[in-house]
């Protein structure tokens, strides 16, 4: 016999409680974790959604992949007799391989950003004892001054290279040295 038979109480009801009360506590926990994982679930899906509308408004053009037209145009008045040599290189299509570009030639490529937006070309001019490297194309840069034609054109000059997002209107953007 039991403690509480000893002194009078009965045990029956008692363990019928208890019973009760463990399961009410089971069905409770059970509730507790699904709804814990309903949760989990939402706020995922919710960050993700978050994510995606923050890409696309921060950085357009970098979550779709946009495309590009890129062009160095030798603009020298007189030098037929040396050409502007010119030779690219990027993260997305290594070595591009160099061009000898004469009085009025160019060296042009499309490209597609990619969804990192690092999209990044690199090209060395030399042109007599001048020689110069510069970002023919980076995206923080020119994502939004390519636009709206998404044409970046470099216009090399005897004093300088000179950009244009239309071939119209060139602004000097730095100079050889």
């Amino acid at each position: 016999m039991g403690m509480l038979a000893l002194m009078g109480i009965p045990t029956k009801p008692l363990i019928a409680l208890e019973l009760r009360w463990l399961s009410l506590k089971k069905r409770a926990q059970h509730h507790y974790v699904a709804n814990m994982k309903i949760s989990t679930r939402f706020l995922l899906m919710l960050f993700i959604a978050l994510g995606i509308v923050f890409m696309s408004v921060y950085q357009p053009g970098h979550l779709f992949g946009m495309e590009f037209e890129v062009r160095v145009i030798n603009g020298f008045s007189n030098n037929s007799s040396l050409p502007l040599v010119i030779w690219c290189i990027s993260q997305q299509d290594g070595d591009m391989g160099g061009r000898a570009l004469q009085e009025g030639d160019d060296y042009g490529w499309r490209l597609k950003t990619n969804i990192w937006g690092n999209s990044h070309y690199l090209c060395t001019l030399k042109w007599d004892a001048k020689r110069r490297s510069f970002d023919a194309f980076k995206v923080p840069r020119d994502s939004q001054r390519c636009a709206p034609l998404n044409k970046c054109s470099w216009l090399v000059k005897e004093d300088g290279f000179y950009f244009s997002s239309d071939e119209v209107n060139w602004k000097k953007d730095f100079s050889w040295f």
